[in-house]
């Protein structure tokens, strides 16, 4: 059989551009959905945490700029000796409710009244006066410690639309498997014309 035959062509540019495209979408969208997986589609409660951290979706446009509307904040879960004025908390404002605010400390009253409890005054970034609750040490989660802008939002789709997510994923596959059919480099034609014993000792 003849070397050229048994040279593979170099893949084009285009196709390697594509190839490390596809591997870094595919890596980032895979890790995405895990971590969406794993931390939180499978879990709707807030009380859950994670190394010692909780995650809440922002609802209110209170703390904007700092936080908006459908980014989520990782909050280290803190004692109330911990956390000082200027640090942002995420606390519930009533043991009657579900419902959970995040706003930045403004005062912190240590043995308030001779109680021995520890009280947060709080305040929204973007709102013009303080909240009129006064926040007792037991209903303080702790303070906000990063977030990741509208997370919150992916993370709601994935928890309520499960399905769209799992049809999402087999489309892509079936995407990227025909670009990498289309962009494939390709390999000589083989000479399919039959070798009489003259040609084939030729070729020897």
């Amino acid at each position: 059989m003849s070397e050229k035959a048994n040279n593979v062509p170099e893949p084009s540019s285009g196709y390697k551009v594509f190839s490390f495209i596809k591997k870094l979408f595919i890596y980032l969208f895979a890790i995405g959905v895990i971590i969406a997986a794993v931390l939180f589609a499978a879990d709707h409660s807030p009380q859950k945490s994670f190394f010692g951290y909780r995650y809440y979706t922002v609802l209110t446009p209170s703390m904007s700029p700092t936080y908006k509307t459908g980014d989520m904040v990782f909050v280290k879960l803190q004692n109330a000796s911990d956390i000082n004025v200027g640090d942002v908390i995420t606390f519930n404002p009533s043991s009657s409710s579900d419902a959970y605010l995040t706003h930045r400390v403004t005062q912190k009253l240590e043995n308030y009244e001779g109680s021995g409890v520890t009280c947060f005054k709080t305040k929204g970034d973007a709102n013009d006066v303080e909240d009129a609750m006064l926040i007792d040490q037991d209903r303080v989660i702790g303070s906000v410690k990063f977030s990741i802008p509208k997370l919150g939002y992916i993370v709601r789709f994935v928890q309520l639309r499960w399905y769209f997510v799992a049809a999402l994923v087999i489309l892509l596959w079936i995407f990227f498997r025909l670009l990498n059919m289309y962009f494939a480099p390709k390999g000589d034609k083989q000479d399919i014309t039959p070798q009489t014993p003259e040609s084939a000792e030729k070729t020897k």
